[in-house]
């Protein structure tokens, strides 16, 4: 395909000028990322545990794992895909990817009351999830940005924000007025219309004649030497533990509140506000990123999801599901910016893509075990009880300790190999 709108631009222009062709990258991400595995499957499963119990009778905890098997899936195959977009471009990854995608949800319009389709279904969604998400589009954007590269992550990363907003209230519409059928047709059209002509005409890498030495792909740490560092292990326990109180909250929010009187349509809103605060706290994050130390602003988002889950917990109206919702969303608006940004951070692009996948498998992980814990906990006990949500609290806690003990910001040497440490960012050095 033809690449003159971004290799003719000049590499003198800065980051922050609205001319620099990087923007153009970010832009498109947004809105790939706003239909993407990371939008629609968490915060549009839910909205189908009902709808599927009625018209084939199965358990919380068996639907459940649908989303089980998909996150745990897109654990496996996240490093390979990270490999592939190391050693190709992003394009030929994140458009086949997305394609199959889209296929399977629209695929779900047709289901049978047979969990094997539902199952293998979600098992080829968790296949190719990555792909159409965050990896291949953080490493595109990270080869484009230096200085302003956490707020170009967070505008990015937003569209995940804008469609947890919009997803929701367009898919219980459906539900209600056309039927769970229709809205997992209206979903898997919509991620293909959206994420393809977007991505095959903009996003790419900047090309390497063109990058800086502290932003480029041919610099930085293997995988090995990578994972010989204590910080890569912290970063990957901190998402593995947040992902399984975070996942485990958002699978079942729409039912526990309904459970607790509020109205699927406000249990819908409830759901839109985690994208809506999400939004927000992304690009709040990122402002923060390129002007204080990172380990320092997770911390303090990771302690806004603790409050958010012991709220919910106890929340019997949509008043008090509507704000732990809100926190909640706020803080997972930063998870996001502040994974991708570390990574390049420490280990530099090289492997970016490697790495970040790696941690996104440890995410899965912790992602599969939230929901079908929570559903098996009411299976068994028949409610859900206070207790209960506020046990999910307890690993978003853990991390605010492990970040204490990252280490300074690292620059690499001609070789790639670190020969420096950078100090804490202070907001006078980036302004």
């Amino acid at each position: 395909m033809r690449e003159p709108l971004l290799k003719s631009a000049e590499p003198s222009l800065d980051e922050s000028q609205i001319g620099y062709p990087g923007w153009k990258i970010v832009l498109a991400s947004f809105f790939g990322i706003m239909v993407s595995f990371a939008a629609i499957v968490p915060y549009t499963f839910g909205l189908f545990i009902k709808p599927l119990a009625e018209s084939f009778g199965w358990h919380r905890e068996t639907t459940s794992a649908g989303f089980s098997i998909a996150a745990l899936t897109l654990a496996a195959a996240s490093p390979g895909l990270g490999f592939l977009l190391d050693r190709y471009k992003p394009r030929r990854i994140v458009l086949p990817c997305i394609v199959i995608f889209s296929a399977a949800y629209v695929s779900l319009a047709l289901l049978t009351p047979h969990l094997l389709h539902f199952y293998l279904t979600f098992f080829v969604i968790g296949l190719v999830g990555n792909g159409t998400a965050y990896i291949g589009y953080s490493r595109a954007i990270s080869t484009w940005f230096n200085r302003r590269r956490g707020f170009a992550l967070s505008i990015m990363l937003a569209g995940t924000g804008l469609g947890a907003m919009l997803l929701p209230i367009l898919v219980q519409a459906v539900i209600t007025h056309l039927g769970w059928r229709v809205a997992y047709l209206t979903l898997g059209l919509l991620a293909f219309a959206v994420g393809f002509p977007l991505t095959a005409v903009f996003v790419r890498e900047r090309p390497v004649a063109q990058q800086d030495q502290d932003i480029s792909t041919e610099l930085g740490e293997t995988v090995i030497e990578a994972l010989a560092t204590p910080a890569f292990w912290i970063l990957a326990a901190t998402v593995c533990l947040y992902a399984v109180s975070v996942n485990g909250t958002i699978a079942h929010l729409s039912a526990l509140l309904t459970d607790r009187g509020v109205s699927a349509a406000g249990a819908a809103w409830s759901v839109s506000i985690i994208g809506a605060t999400g939004l927000i706290g992304r690009l709040l994050t990122g402002l923060f990123l390129d002007r204080f130390f990172g380990p320092r602003v997770c911390q303090v988002m990771l302690l806004m999801t603790v409050l958010g889950i012991v709220l919910l917990s106890v929340a019997n109206s949509l008043t008090s599901g509507l704000i732990a919702a809100a926190l909640i969303g706020f803080s997972m608006g930063s998870e996001g910016d502040i994974t991708p940004y570390l990574l390049g951070r420490y280990f530099g692009l090289k492997r970016f893509s490697t790495l970040y996948a790696l941690t996104w498998t440890t995410y899965a992980i912790g992602a599969a075990t939230g929901p079908i814990l929570v559903g098996r906990v009411f299976d068994t006990i028949g409610s859900y009880r206070p207790i209960t949500i506020q046990l999910l609290a307890v690993p978003a806690l853990i991390p605010c300790l492990l970040m204490f003990a990252l280490p300074r910001y690292r620059i690499l040497g001609a070789r790639g190999r670190p020969i420096d440490l950078l100090p804490e960012p202070q907001p006078a050095e980036i302004a």
